[in-house]
């Protein structure tokens, strides 16, 4: 059987992959699990949400499964993702609860958990969790033991006090547009913006419970893109649904991604001393213009696999202050436990507010060359990891980019399927080098 619990929780279809006695189960075998592990008190959970109108059912579930288990509930309300890990330590609880598919669009939901912290649950706990589902002859508390329930009104008041005490400048005569996504940032967002001292204007700021993702935020930035213009802003700041990501654009309208922030945050705290280490960690599908800007500046980048459980977990291992993903993932160990897009936004704009300079002028420090990737299906993934024809094709290929170019072969997770990405200093070059690869490795397969 698949194992639950994903790298990013458990995500599916609302009411179908992901029922309401699902949520009450896996929520009721969290709580369980925590008040084995430590007998010394018992089991504090905070939960939040994003607006999506599956939340409001999952919720519930998962509230009454947390309590069915003896565990108190801290009802957080609709909250971007990095709230609810923030909160967790903040409110010094042993669980955390999300309810959200992030990006998805709104059919979907998922639930995330934190641990005490608000870290990631170690994947042994999340077996623990996922072997408890179908316990049998489970004795319920009764009485006082069950769980009580009380909502925090001003979960959204300590969140965006920790954000301003993370910003290390005021953003003051700066003028930004927001994407929300009609996500968990739409009041969050706009509120610390301001409280900060930007001028806000809010896009996609009215969420109904259905209207999460669609055509808008972080992964369709066309909107953003327009609206930065037509309103003369300085940049564009666009959230996913959960805001644990962030894209900008600059006051030309051109988008400056999550690589591009990276550069201009590392540098920014590479000039404070505070960058540990000079290292920077990416994964492996970060441009190779991040890593020839960081070589220029004497900043090391560390490469991990694609996704942000494994750029925490580096970051973790070596003690790291920066790190996170092109998609716009980006983690302050200093600040928070997981990716948080309005602490990013509001670094950025401190580093520009701080220097003066446009966030066009910052993010040209790094020249991101031309991507390609192509998918190629593939009968056998693993004969093609295996081919010398391939590895010989891949070798020339490097050999003719040298230092200017990069070539990653990787394949899916989940589909049969050899992800070809080549970088080089033109499209042509780039598109030229993916599709010959892509041959040799439909030939092989």
């Amino acid at each position: 059987m698949a194992r639950l619990f994903g790298t990013d929780g458990v995500r599916g279809l609302a009411n179908a992959d992901l029922s309401p006695e699902l949520a009450l189960s896996v929520a009721a075998s969290a709580a369980r699990v925590l008040a084995a592990h430590d007998r010394s008190h018992r089991p504090v959970a905070v939960v939040g949400r994003d607006p999506r109108a599956s939340g409001e059912m999952l919720e519930a579930a998962v509230v009454a499964g947390l309590a069915s288990a003896g565990a108190d509930v801290l009802r957080l309300g609709v909250l971007p993702t990095p709230a609810v890990a923030y909160l967790v330590g903040a409110l010094d609880a042993d669980l955390g609860v999300m309810i959200s598919a992030s990006h998805n669009p709104m059919p979907d939901n998922g639930i995330k958990l934190f641990a005490a912290g608000g870290h990631k649950l170690p994947d042994s706990i999340e077996d623990e969790i996922e072997s408890g589902l179908d316990a049998t002859g489970v004795t319920r508390p009764t009485g006082d033991g069950v769980g009580r329930v009380t909502d925090v009104p001003d979960a959204l008041d300590k969140y965006i006090e920790h954000l301003l005490a993370a910003t290390p400048h005021p953003l003051t005569g700066l003028k930004v547009v927001v994407d929300c996504a009609n996500g968990a940032s739409s009041a969050a967002a706009p509120e610390a913006y301001r409280r900060a001292g930007a001028e806000v204007v809010a896009l996609h700021a009215e969420p109904d419970g259905l209207n999460i993702n669609d055509s808008c935020g972080s992964n369709h930035p066309d909107l953003l893109r327009a609206a930065v213009v037509e309103h003369g802003a300085d940049l564009g700041i666009g959230h996913d649904g959960d805001a644990d990501r962030c894209v900008a654009v600059d006051a030309a309208g051109e988008l400056v991604d999550g690589d591009q922030i990276m550069a201009v945050l590392a540098l920014a705290l590479a000039e404070e001393g505070a960058l540990v280490k000079d290292t920077l960690v990416a994964t492996v599908m970060s441009n190779l213009g991040l890593h020839l800007a960081m070589k220029a500046h004497g900043i090391t980048v560390v490469t991990t696999a694609v996704g942000d459980r494994y750029v925490l977990e580096e970051l973790r291992a070596s003690g790291l202050a920066l790190g996170g993903e092109q998609s716009g993932h980006v983690v302050l160990p200093a600040h928070a436990t997981t990716g948080d897009g309005l602490l990013t936004a509001m670094r950025l704009m401190a580093r520009m507010a701080a220097t003066g300079k446009p966030l066009a002028e910052l993010s040209a420090v790094m020249n991101r060359l031309p991507q390609v990737l192509v998918n190629v299906p593939v009968a056998d993934k693993a004969a093609v990891a295996g081919s010398a024809e391939v590895r010989d094709a891949v070798g020339e290929v490097e050999a003719e980019l040298g230092e200017e170019g990069r070539v990653l072969l990787r394949p899916s997770g989940t589909e049969q399927l050899v992800r070809v990405m080549v970088e080089a200093p033109a499209h042509d070059t780039a598109q030229a080098a993916a599709d010959r690869l892509a041959g040799v490795v439909s030939a092989v397969s």
